[in-house]
């Protein structure tokens, strides 16, 4: 389910962050997907629909403007969203996706697990024969690479921090401190109270 709190789903999808919404669960499954996939597969849902793609001539409108602020803003979400909810007050399960895409049954059966639930072999069966659902975006591969070199080390710094983050979570650590102490610069405050830094103050890596 989408947006319901009612108590008639077992999971509730969500992109929106920040303590508001994290105190609305008990428990919480983080899917991670790389920030390059994620971005571009974004910004063929709102060029082309749920199912469609964005066409090549999107990518240079505004002579490459468009994109370039499509990703800045895209991959501090990202980053944004990830980190927020790595600050969990509870059970948290993270699960990547690139592993859902190279082992579904074995990845379910460990949210399964983690969500403590009852699922008998039938129900499982099901859940695996439709696993595609109707919204699934059949792959089309670009004949060129809508990343530049600073749009690559603006994505790849910020998946850094993600991955660190990751790992300390991993651990064990305590994530309130740890992401609080994260060297960004000049961490404003954005919307919900989520820490974001502006593209223009981060330095990238060399």
């Amino acid at each position: 389910g989408e947006s319901v709190s009612n108590g008639s789903v077992i999971m509730v999808k969500t992109h929106e962050f920040g303590p508001e919404v994290r105190h609305l669960f008990s428990r919480a499954v983080l899917i991670l997907r790389d920030p390059f996939q994620s971005i571009q597969a974004e910004f063929n849902r709102q060029s082309g629909g749920h199912i469609g793609h964005a066409q090549p001539d999107k990518y240079s409108k505004d002579s490459g403007r468009y994109w370039t602020m499509f990703v800045q803003n895209k991959i501090l979400s990202w980053m944004n969203t990830n980190l927020d909810w790595l600050r969990f007050n509870g059970p948290l399960h993270v699960l990547f996706y690139e592993d859902l895409l190279d082992n579904l049954p074995e990845e379910m059966h460990r949210v399964i697990e983690f969500l403590d639930l009852d699922v008998d072999e039938k129900s499982f069966d099901c859940m695996m024969q439709h696993r595609d659902g109707i919204y699934k975006r059949r792959k089309r591969t670009l004949t060129f690479d809508p990343y530049n070199t600073s749009l690559k080390k603006l994505v790849s710094y910020c998946k850094g921090i993600v991955d660190r983050a990751v790992k300390q979570f991993l651990a064990g650590d305590d994530m309130d401190f740890y992401i609080s102490s994260l060297n960004l610069t000049k961490v404003t405050t954005y919307g919900n109270g989520a820490p974001i830094a502006r593209v223009s103050e981060i330095k990238l890596a060399r």
